[in-house]
């Protein structure tokens, strides 16, 4: 699977069912090459003209599954934020 593939699904959270976005980008560890995490833009600021306030660094262990069109993940927002 590419990068431009993942981007293309949407990402949805299990344990309660909303939306997250889509995939922006991935953390790989640089000493195995082996995938760390999807990262997913948190909400727009302000009607979407000033950005991201955080983003979603979801650890690849939380994927459930990844289908033809969405990956499921099991996270808890507030532990997966980090501040831009």
């Amino acid at each position: 699977m590419r990068l431009c593939e993942l981007q293309e699904k949407e990402v949805i959270n299990a344990c309660n069912c909303k939306c997250l976005g889509n995939v922006v980008d991935l953390e790989f560890d640089e000493c195995t090459g082996c995938i760390q995490a999807l990262v997913v833009p948190g909400p727009c600021k302000f009607f979407g003209i000033f950005g991201h306030e955080f983003e979603l660094c979801i650890p690849w262990k939380c994927i459930v599954r990844i289908g033809p069109d969405i990956i499921l993940v099991e996270i808890k927002e507030e532990d997966c934020r980090r501040k831009l």
